[in-house]
């Protein structure tokens, strides 16, 4: 289940409300219709009341009892439909309105989600990631080797094999990545790739910036008032499906840093959840600003890629003012 707990009860919730909304629809157009045609009511009525009677009669041995309550029922609902059609209401009037028809609301067809339930759960993953804007240009349909040439096509070409094949295999095998390299070469670009199909798969993805990451570890730690809202996604990022934490290095680092982003990263390789690092820092960088157990964590547990090449970014600009 890629969703937390509170995300379930969360569609559960929706679900409920559709039913509750579905049932005073129909509750309202019934007293429309009572109202209205005095004879459908007494209709109604009669179809408890046969219903009763040829129960009895089943109970008491009559084995006709059932073809003759369909038959009297069938009569009556073309009596009922009769009424609704001479005053001008639909055939349908009085059926249920569900917001989806297969699962009738309930989210479920027998034990199976329903193809609402899951677009609804895709949708909070989304939400949930931070990334849901972000993934609506940067993704692999929209992946571009033109910015790239000779020795830096090569390395783009080679991440974004190890980026596809990190998807294909994300449900069987256990996995990291690190990006490093120079500004603007596509290291965010290509975890956001991943980031889309993995929450399109159902998997719960969770993007922040180094400096939002630590933010949240600190109030969590810190602030007595925000603990409590901020101990949720604390709780996830330890377990969500794929943390990416965006440009490490970019944040105040300090003592308080260094030992959450180990306990971050430990905590996730003992649960064998995949997490993704992407940096502006060399590797000397990274083993000189955190600790060597950082360092050896990362290069020891990760499939390290190096990016480098123009700033993408820039250029990108560039072309947009020269047009």
């Amino acid at each position: 289940m890629a969703l937390t707990n509170s995300q379930y009860d969360a569609i559960m919730r929706s679900y409920e409300e559709k039913q509750r909304a579905a049932r005073h629809r129909l509750e309202h157009n019934t007293e429309t219709v009572y109202r209205q045609i005095p004879d459908y009511e007494a209709l109604d009525r009669q179809v408890a009341s046969i219903s009763i009677e040829q129960g009895r009669k089943l109970l008491g041995g009559n084995e006709n009892a059932l073809q003759e309550l369909k038959q009297r029922l069938k009569e009556l609902a073309e009596k009922k439909s009769a009424l609704l059609r001479t005053y001008g209401f639909p055939d349908d009037y009085l059926s249920p309105v569900y917001a989806c028809g297969k699962c009738r609301d309930t989210g479920y067809i027998g034990s199976q989600k329903c193809s609402c339930f899951r677009a609804e759960e895709i949708n909070l993953i989304y939400e949930q990631s931070h990334i849901q804007n972000l993934l609506l240009t940067e993704n692999f349909g929209s992946l571009s080797y033109d910015y790239y040439a000779g020795e830096d096509l090569e390395k783009f070409a080679k991440a974004v094999q190890i980026c596809q094949n990190f998807v294909k295999s994300f449900n069987k095998d256990y996995r990291n990545l690190f990006f490093y390299g120079t500004v603007g070469t596509g290291k965010s670009f290509l975890s956001c790739c991943i980031a889309k199909e993995l929450i399109d798969q159902g998997n719960l993805v969770i993007y922040f910036s180094a400096s939002q990451l630590f933010d949240i570890l600190s109030r969590s730690t810190f602030d007595r008032e925000s603990a409590e809202a901020a101990s949720g996604i604390s709780d996830d990022i330890c377990d969500c499906d794929l943390l990416i934490i965006d440009d490490l290095g970019t944040e105040l680092t300090n003592s308080f840093v260094s030992s959450q982003l180990f306990s971050c990263l430990n905590n996730r390789h003992l649960r064998k959840k995949a997490t993704i690092i992407t940096t502006n820092l060399s590797l000397g960088e990274l083993r000189d600003r955190y600790s060597d157990r950082i360092f050896s964590r990362i290069t020891s547990h990760y499939d390290i890629c190096k990016l480098t090449g123009r700033d993408i970014r820039m250029l990108k600009k560039t072309a947009a003012v020269n047009k």
